[in-house]
């Protein structure tokens, strides 16, 4: 298939969820492309959802982040393992409690779902991207958890690209108390196809109405593929063409950029 009926195949969708750090935008820099396609969802009325692992930022920042940007976009388009995690832990104990190690969009997250802070006798031990991370969290989470509280990882990202380089993220984080308390944390974002379905109920659409766009193998496309909606590989994040070959799954289109899709 030529390239060009790839595109207009991709471009003929009703709903598109893209990641966000590696296809819109490097740390504080927006990729090629990036206003250009936003118009198009816009213009076209597509439905669209930014989708992101990290739990750091709430709703708001991210809209304030995309502004400074250049681009301007209506809060509810973002969506975050914090989100998804609040959503699925009120679904399983509603009004429930939590200790969380993590930042405002986690703590707002669960907050607006309508849990409660304990660092007693919490239902879950939640833990998010963060970086005021100290030893006495984590000695106060493992002796939680060793009193029945439930582990929860928001993201099972080992890392955070940053723009000098990596940052350990959730499941680095998580893994001195999954060590010392010998239970397993259960992780709701990406891959896991619930953060998936989430999305696509949030925007309304099936899954062959709608394309993922990602830049990562083993989190965006494995977790289109276990949700069974097409994915879209773009080459201006973490993966090359070499870093497919080393996966036994390969995505339904491969573009360098979502610039691509509007040129």
């Amino acid at each position: 298939m030529e390239n060009r009926d790839v595109i207009e195949r991709i471009k003929s969708r009703k709903a598109f969820i893209s990641d966000m750090d590696g296809v819109i935008y490097h740390g504080n820099k927006l990729l090629p492309g990036v206003p250009e396609f936003v118009e198009w969802l816009k213009r076209e009325n597509k439905k669209f959802l930014f989708l992101t692992n990290s739990s750091e930022r709430t709703q708001r920042e991210l809209r304030e982040k995309m502004l400074r940007l250049g681009i301007d976009l209506d809060e509810d388009v973002f969506y975050t393992s914090a989100l998804a995690t609040a959503q699925f832990l009120a679904s399983q104990k509603p009004g429930g409690t939590a200790y969380i190690i993590g930042e405002a969009g986690l703590i707002n997250a669960l907050y607006n779902a309508g849990f409660t802070m304990n660092n007693y006798n919490p239902d879950y031990v939640v833990v998010g991207d963060t970086r005021s991370y100290s030893f006495e969290k984590i000695e106060q989470a493992v002796n939680l958890v060793l009193r029945g509280a439930k582990l929860i990882g928001t993201n099972p990202d080992l890392t955070g690209p940053v723009e000098n380089g990596i940052i350990p993220a959730t499941k680095a984080l998580i893994a001195p108390i999954e060590l010392a308390t010998g239970r397993k944390a259960y992780f709701v974002g990406k891959p896991n196809p619930l953060m998936m379905r989430i999305a696509l109920k949030k925007i309304g659409c099936s899954n062959e109405e709608t394309v993922i766009i990602g830049d990562r193998m083993d989190t965006d496309i494995i977790a289109g593929i276990e949700s069974e909606i097409d994915t879209l590989l773009v080459l201006t994040g973490i993966s090359t063409l070499k870093t497919i070959d080393k996966f036994p799954y390969r995505p339904a289109y491969i573009l360098d950029g979502v610039a691509d899709l509007v040129q």
